[in-house]
């Protein structure tokens, strides 16, 4: 059982939604994932959303020119994406199951994703991901490293341990966020992390405000 499942017991979709709604109609960018994810990649690039929930920012980046495919062990939060968007691609596939037949410029993890797995399978979770990554494609993953940024009562993981199955799985750090808005990482209780293949030309040092292939990371 994930600890999302533990957590989420019987709520709907639409529950689930509301919370950004409700943060879109103060004024705040509910969209900020998808937000990084156009400063670093050319409309057009293909994005695997993994743990997509109901679709919020597959959708997102779908209006903004991407081609996504969501995928996510809920059946009932991809109930939602698939009524909200149903000529996307929404696959019902737990994470440490995932063996698709394509790579991606982009695998997402967001909301929350990785601490929120069956206890035990983030290392293989994180090793899937990263086979899903075509050259030079990134793994943006951003989650909460204390009680006051997660659902749960204390960080099942820290950053040591996720920067350590990344390595396992032939990644390496290009940089690390506090927020998908792209402030700088300062210690803080969220993280937003971009690895890349740790192979050919992305071994070359880069700037901590760029990525393995050198694109500007900006705010």
């Amino acid at each position: 059982m994930t600890r999302w499942s533990e957590i989420a017991g019987e709520q709907s979709p639409d529950a689930y939604n509301e919370r950004f709604r409700s943060l879109a109609a103060t004024g705040a960018d509910a969209h900020g994932e998808a937000g990084l994810v156009t400063r670093l990649l050319s409309a057009g690039a293909t994005v695997l959303d993994a743990g997509c929930g109901t679709g919020r920012v597959a959708i997102e980046l779908h209006r903004r020119g991407f081609d996504c495919t969501g995928v996510d062990a809920d059946a009932s939060m991809l109930a939602g994406a698939r009524a909200a968007a149903p000529a996307l691609r929404w696959l019902h596939v737990d994470l440490v199951d995932l063996d698709l037949t394509t790579t991606y410029d982009c695998v997402l993890a967001a909301g929350n994703v990785l601490p929120l797995l069956s206890p035990g399978t983030e290392p293989e979770v994180v090793r899937r991901l990263a086979t899903h990554l075509a050259p030079e494609a990134l793994l943006i993953c951003g989650f909460g490293l204390d009680p006051g940024h997660l659902p749960l009562d204390e960080a099942p993981f820290g950053l040591a341990s996720y920067d350590h199955w990344c390595r396992a799985a032939g990644l390496t750090l290009a940089t690390r966020l506090a927020t998908w808005d792209g402030d700088p990482y300062d210690d803080g209780g969220y993280a937003v992390s971009i690895h890349c293949r740790a192979d050919g030309h992305t071994q070359q040092a880069r700037s901590s405000r760029t990525d393995c292939a050198g694109r500007r990371i900006e705010a």
